[in-house]
């Protein structure tokens, strides 16, 4: 069993990783202003976001996700992002379909690093 500490260091890795590997793909829709420090406090941002605001915003559109299937997360995880955009304006998102997009690669890193680590 890790703890509390360890699986935040986790989550905020995977999301400082999700964040770079958006940015090397969309760069011309995410700017980080190729510094490394954007990104880690970024993914800082991020981590505490998807901890702190995201199972409320959940919660609050059950019925659009069970409607749409799960769909819907796609919204919120851009949403997440928008909003870290906001409270770090050092990281730059020109709209919301490329925060969209990095949100679904930021869940795909997550699911692929989760997979890889987690103990059986």
């Amino acid at each position: 069993m890790k703890s509390a500490l360890a699986r935040f260091l986790i989550r905020w890795g995977v999301c400082a990783l999700g964040l770079w590997i958006s940015a090397g793909i969309m760069a011309d829709k995410i700017s980080y202003q190729d510094s490394m420090k954007v990104i880690l406090v970024a993914g800082l941002v991020l981590a505490i976001v998807n901890m702190v605001i995201k199972p409320i915003v959940v919660i609050l559109s059950l019925p659009a996700l069970l409607f749409t299937l799960g769909l819907f997360m796609i919204v919120i995880n851009g949403l997440m992002v928008l909003l870290v955009t906001k409270i770090y304006g050092s990281l730059e998102v020109a709209n919301f379909w490329a925060a969209a997009l990095a949100g679904m690669i930021i869940g795909l890193v997550n699911y692929l690093v989760t997979a890889t680590i987690e103990e059986r």
